[in-house]
């Protein structure tokens, strides 16, 4: 439905996107992750035609929407609906706020009185019309500016970071009505965020942005267990990255030394092959009873040299010879009596770590 080939965008001298080339299908929840100032909002104003490509191509449908004139832009802008990261309140009520793209649009009275009201109740703020919309708490006017570009009923919602300036009750009310949208008018639903967890929560599928390239596009597994690459890894929140070799290979369960550590691994890669092994955090499991053993290939004694507390849980440093992150909870961490300096049991699974040719 959207496709981006080749394009890249450039304001003034610096570079802001080089040589993206994605697709979006209809219908789809798509999410483009990333830092800040890393190009999201720029794939999205362009998605919007708010502004155009210093080359490449855009295509909405079967139209390449990058060279067309302003005046042919509008009848396919009138197809999407943008929500920006910020919504600044009209003067006037929750009403005329809502009700202005239908204006624009010269939609009939009669039918702005009809869709004003249902687009309200779908953003949970029935009976807010007569409300003035600059007494509104940001939640609620967030929800306001999502009501306003659903009214006009549009094929392609855009989402620029929408729950970035909210509280966490506000944030989950927002990502409920982004699910429900989909799911109830089978929109494409196209949002930027920096939020990993949010990502992985609400997207069909999931583009990482990083420097103005797309590091990799995948589903929310793909991403956050198998990176393409170092920067997708870290971007995701992949602490334990790590640079070995290949030892041996007995049907796809390999040895790889790394740093004079042997750790097992599924990988189809021959002996001698130089890989980077990613692994998550919290596929890290702890033990402290002498003898006890798990089913994980991969066992070690370690010390625990720094605790970093995070909410509910807390993420461990391990020294095993490497140097291991692991989080586990709160309640875990003390009923385990740990602390830091006191010699800890870890293990993992070798399925957990995934193996990538190096510079490959």
């Amino acid at each position: 439905m959207i496709e981006f080939d080749h394009v890249v965008m450039n304001f003034g001298e610096k570079e802001v996107l080089k040589d993206v080339t994605f697709s979006i299908k209809k219908n789809e929840i798509f999410t483009f992750i990333g830092p800040s100032g890393s190009g999201k909002t720029t794939i999205i104003r362009l998605i919007d035609m708010l502004e155009r490509p210093t080359s490449g191509k855009i295509y909405i449908g079967d139209t390449e929407v990058s060279s067309l004139r302003e005046r042919d832009r509008i009848p396919i802008r009138r197809k999407m609906s943008m929500v920006f990261q910020k919504p600044s309140p009209l003067r006037g009520t929750v009403f005329d706020n809502v009700a202005m793209g239908l204006f624009f649009r010269k939609v009939r009275r009669e039918e702005i009185e009809a869709r004003v009201p249902e687009a309200l109740e779908l953003v949970g703020l029935k009976g807010y019309e007569e409300r003035k919309a600059g007494t509104l708490s940001g939640g609620e006017m967030q929800r306001v500016a999502i009501a306003r570009a659903i009214s006009t009923r549009p094929d392609i919602l855009l989402l620029d970071e929408p729950t970035a300036n909210l509280d966490p009750v506000s944030t989950e009310k927002i990502e409920k009505l982004v699910s429900a949208l989909k799911e109830r008018f089978g929109i494409t639903v196209i949002l930027t965020t920096h939020d990993m967890v949010q990502g992985q929560r609400l997207a069909d599928r999931i583009g990482v942005v990083i420097d103005g390239r797309i590091g990799q596009i995948g589903t929310s597994k793909e991403i956050f267990y198998h990176p393409m690459n170092k920067a997708v890894a870290i971007m995701v929140g992949v602490d334990n990255i790590f640079e070995g070799v290949v030892a041996t290979n007995d049907g796809g369960l390999a040895s790889v030394e790394v740093d004079g550590i042997s750790i097992i691994a599924t990988t189809p890669f021959p002996p001698g092959t130089p890989v980077m092994l990613y692994m998550r955090p919290e596929d890290i499991t702890f033990h402290v009873i002498d003898g006890v053993k798990s089913s994980a290939r991969n066992e070690f004694t370690g010390r625990i040299t720094k605790v970093l507390p995070m909410g509910p849980n807390a993420r461990l440093k391990i020294d095993i010879g490497v140097i291991l992150t692991a989080v586990i909870t709160q309640r875990s961490y003390e009923e385990l009596d740990l602390a830091p300096g006191r010699e800890i049991g870890v293990a993992f699974k070798a399925s957990a770590i995934h193996v990538v040719e190096k510079n490959a």
